[in-house]
């Protein structure tokens, strides 16, 4: 494991990896990691060899194993015995915990983005930014700087660009905004302005174009400019403070330009918040011809049960039911081959039950439930690039897991020793187009860092 020499404190965003391949106490040390918020520099060395994962059957120790990418987020570890006392962890220390989340591999496997957050309690929130990790190297490369809200980074099909959601906006009015980076060199610029912000979005194959999520203008928007902003609560939780809008897709060229609406009516599809995770997330078909999506019958929250995929059809605007079902169902997302989608449904179609996971044909029908043998209530589902494999994560016991799902046959849970993936609204858990696996989790001792696995 890395230690910290006696009177380092933690080590707020520090970085510690294996060189791929290479024996056992062969892997260079991190060295001087300065910290980019209190220039607090920590001396950072190699006791014993440090632990490796490799996935082939399972994460396991062993030499020569793949690389593993962990950024650590403050993490609290104990001076040897010969060094010092363990430091006991004291309130005060939380402000120097580090969150990462959100890793996204790139499309040519050497790269991960991932959310590094902070926070700062000056201005009661968390300053986040996105950094690039070498795979190969550990390295990292900051790729945003004062930001408000940085979130949902998501590579283009190329690798060229990296889009990402932050505010955009004066105080009080800001919104979120896609925004596109170019990964050879230059500034990230918006090319969204929604009025009422974008939610989430998602890359059309090739690259050309964007698809985003966002809530319509209320329609007495001029009103409520003048404060007569009275509204009547309906079906909707206690903390709603305005008439609740729908929110449909439109569609948006990477370089920016005037967007062209794909959705309309008063149903919904299911409102995300950033920088949370997307509230079932925009899935295109690989020929870029058609969406999968949520929709929800009405935009108030205590309706959210009634939810049922549909395939928009972009080039017509013509949707369809996948299914025919009407409630609960919900997260699709197309196979690497556009033949099968991949959905989320409670069992038996009873909310009380916990969540499974199922395929059904891109031509539509009910589909078939394939994790019912894992019997855990299950929060994330992405196809392997073989397509004939789903990688599916939820709660076991006191912990969360990773299970790969065949088509046919039984699941095999993935031996993450004592890593428990990080879960909020979903496992935080990422896929190469190599089968390459990256996620964040914690230990019992250590917090949140990122994981990476060359395959599974």
């Amino acid at each position: 494991m890395w230690v910290i020499n006696p009177g380092s404190g933690v080590v707020p965003g520090s970085l510690m990896y294996s060189s791929q391949g290479g024996p056992a106490g062969s892997y260079p040390p991190v060295g001087m990691i300065e910290s980019a918020r209190n220039a607090q520099s920590i001396d950072i060395r190699r006791e014993t060899p440090m632990r490796r994962h490799h996935m082939t059957g399972s994460f396991r120790k062993m030499r020569g194993a793949a690389l593993l990418a962990a950024l650590l987020g403050g993490a609290f570890l104990m001076p040897s015995e010969a060094q010092a006392a363990p430091k006991r962890f004291e309130l005060a220390d939380l402000a120097k915990i580090t969150r990462v989340s959100d890793p996204q591999i790139a499309p040519d496997g050497r790269t991960i983005v991932v959310v590094v957050s902070r926070p700062d309690y000056e201005s009661n929130r968390f300053q986040s930014e996105l950094v690039a990790v070498d795979i190969a190297t550990g390295a990292r490369r900051p790729l945003t700087f004062d930001r408000k809200g940085v979130a949902q980074p998501r590579y283009s099909p190329s690798g060229e660009s990296l889009a990402f959601l932050a505010k955009v906006g004066p105080e009080k009015k800001e919104r979120f905004q896609i925004h596109v980076l170019p990964m050879a060199g230059g500034d990230a610029r918006a090319i969204t302005d929604a009025p009422d912000g974008v939610q989430q979005y998602a890359w059309r194959p090739g690259g050309s174009e964007i698809a985003y999520v966002t809530a319509d203008e209320a329609p007495n928007k001029e009103a409520i400019e003048k404060h007569d902003d009275a509204f009547e609560v309906g079906n909707d939780d206690l903390f709603v403070q305005a008439a609740p809008t729908p929110s449909h897709i439109w569609l948006v060229g990477a370089d920016g330009g005037k967007p062209r609406r794909l959705t309309s009516g008063a149903w919904s599809l299911p409102v995300s918040a950033p920088p949370g995770p997307p509230a079932s997330p925009l899935s295109w078909s690989p020929d870029g011809a058609s969406l999968a999506f949520a929709r929800q019958e009405t935009p108030h929250t205590g309706d959210s049960d009634l939810v049922s995929i549909r395939i928009l059809d972009v080039g017509t605007g013509s949707v369809r039911a996948l299914s025919g079902r009407k409630k609960l169902e919900s997260y699709p997302s197309f196979s690497p081959d556009g033949s099968r989608i991949a959905f989320w449904l409670p069992r038996d179609s009873d909310q009380n039950n916990v969540n499974e996971i199922g395929v059904a044909p891109a031509s539509g029908g009910m589909g078939d439930i394939l994790t019912r043998g894992i019997d855990r209530c299950l929060f994330r589902s992405i196809w392997m690039p073989d397509g004939k494999t789903l990688l599916v994560g939820g709660n076991d016991r006191n912990r969360t897991a990773l299970w790969l799902q065949p088509l046919e046959g039984r699941a095999r849970r993935l031996d993450l020793d004592e890593v428990s993936p990080s879960w909020s609204f979903w496992v935080d858990v990422n896929v190469g187009k190599d089968g390459s696996i990256a996620f964040t989790g914690s230990e019992p001792r250590r917090p949140v860092e990122l994981y990476y696995a060359a395959s599974a």
